[in-house]
């Protein structure tokens, strides 16, 4: 399946991806400098997928993230001031400063969540996609992982599940080649993820994840086929990360050379965009550039934004939070 896309959605599939990477990048130094608490998973080098698949999303959509999840919610929409607010554990965040990196969500966007169990975000997607069925709401629900979820006894349940209701699901899968520091071919036997769709009695498709146009005719297609009511399909969606499991430097694990990484770069998603817009007419240099600015001046706001900001009062630590007392059956 091939798109006539507009300029207007290369544009913004050009946008999404620079909101992901300054976003990243910033992330990253504020981690450096020690100012974000906690682990951080930048997304850097996968931009390419979450934009080409959120753009094929509408806002009633409903997404799973994981740990490496800040993309999805950038490529979704996601407020800058508050996304930044959270990394900092501020309550000006979007979870009040209690969701950090790892389980950072906007439900107003149908982000439902970043997660930090790995796989765990398939069978959330899965209970999404059946609400909307059961409701005739004509919703998609859409789960990112990675390749090692794919290992993972939840990611099964969840697309044995979603095929045999023929719910209105998506999976897909964010094959950077490593899960934490271990490469693929040392947890699977196979070397496509997609080969595992057939198992479940759905189609998938493999694509160049640094392709962002490729990712989005595929995310398009399957999305629509499952808004038709036909059922779930998977996406595998061959990328890489450009930085350690977390955080920016390697802490002195080297499991991969610096060639590898410096051949996966030359392949950039946004570099490639930007010269086939520029080829075509669409994008010249100088607005790429500006664009680039914008986004910069947008991240550096919420920079301050996210500084300014109090962090959360003491007496507000059980606020929203929840649990069931056994002998009561009350919830508080």
């Amino acid at each position: 399946m091939t798109l006539d896309l507009s300029d207007d959605m290369l544009k913004d599939l050009h946008w999404r991806m620079v909101r992901i990477r300054l976003f990243e990048e910033a992330a990253g130094r504020l981690a450096e400098a020690n100012k974000l608490p906690g682990f951080l998973h930048l997304y850097v080098g996968q931009e390419a997928v979450a934009a080409g698949v959120c753009a094929a999303l509408t806002d009633a959509d409903q997404i799973t993230s994981t740990h490496r999840g800040h993309g999805h919610l950038v490529a979704k929409g996601g407020n800058f001031d508050k996304m930044m607010a959270e990394l900092m554990g501020k309550a000006t965040g979007y979870c009040k400063g209690k969701g950090g990196s790892m389980h950072i969500s906007d439900l107003d966007l149908g982000m439902l969540g970043a997660n930090g169990i790995v796989g765990a975000g398939a069978p959330i997607a899965v209970g999404a996609a059946f609400t909307d069925k059961y409701r005739g709401q004509g919703n998609v629900s859409v789960s990112f992982f990675g390749d090692g979820a794919t290992n993972i006894g939840a990611f099964h349940e969840a697309a044995n599940m979603a095929c045999a209701l023929g719910l209105p699901a998506v999976f897909v899968c964010e094959n950077n080649e490593y899960g934490e520091f271990t490469p693929r071919h040392k947890t699977m036997a196979i070397t496509d993820i997609v080969d595992r769709a057939a198992g479940y009695g759905m189609p998938g498709v493999m694509v160049d994840g640094m392709d962002v146009v490729a990712v989005h005719e595929a995310a398009v297609h399957s999305v629509a086929r499952a808004r038709a009511g036909e059922g779930p399909s998977l996406i595998e969606a061959k990328t890489y990360r450009y930085y350690n499991h977390h955080g920016v430097q390697n802490l002195g694990l080297k499991y991969r050379t610096d060639e590898e990484v410096e051949q996966w770069k030359q392949r950039d998603a946004i570099a490639g965009l930007e010269a086939r817009l520029a080829d075509a007419g669409v994008m010249s240099a100088e607005q790429a550039a500006a664009v680039w600015a914008e986004v910069q001046a947008a991240v550096d706001a919420a920079i301050a934004f996210a500084e300014d900001s109090p962090m959360p009062e003491p007496d507000a630590l059980l606020v929203d939070v929840y649990s069931a007392n056994a002998a009561s059956g009350e919830v508080s």
